[in-house]
């Protein structure tokens, strides 16, 4: 009969092993379903911001991990799942690059945009704390 301490050598292994798999095919539908929501979504005519919204609350909600999957990553599933399979997400690909915005040229523009709306207006005080195109930073 085996010692304890070779049971747990043997078992301890493949145990880690069945949990980092299911992990994997979980994801893969959880990214499946976020990207058909943000496809959709903007198929509808929504904004980028409203889509992205509702296909990460998802993949947060149905995500089997022991870790928050980031806004991030979350973008990243979505573009693989949409790349992976072209044709489940027909005419989604022009959407894809409002996932991965370029943040200085539109903080570049707003602030162009501030300046000119505070100096035409003086007295209306602007709030500039919070920014609605930084949806990754947290």
């Amino acid at each position: 009969m085996a010692s304890l301490r070779t049971r747990l050598a043997v078992l301890l292994p493949l145990a880690g092993m069945l949990l980092v798999a299911a992990p994997v095919e979980a994801a893969s539908a959880d990214s499946k379903k976020g990207a058909q929501v943000y496809c959709y979504m903007r198929s509808n005519g929504n904004s980028h911001a409203v889509s992205f919204e509702a296909s990460y609350a998802l993949i947060k909600r149905q995500s089997s991990g022991v870790f928050k999957t980031s806004p991030k990553h979350a973008a990243v599933m979505i573009t693989e799942t949409v790349v992976e399979e072209p044709g489940s997400y027909p005419d989604c690909g022009r959407y894809l690059g409002d996932l991965f915005g370029d943040k200085t040229s539109k903080k570049s523009s707003r602030a162009t945009r501030q300046s000119s709306i505070t100096s035409s207006d003086s007295n209306s005080e602007t709030s500039t704390d919070w920014d609605a195109d930084a949806r990754y930073s947290y």
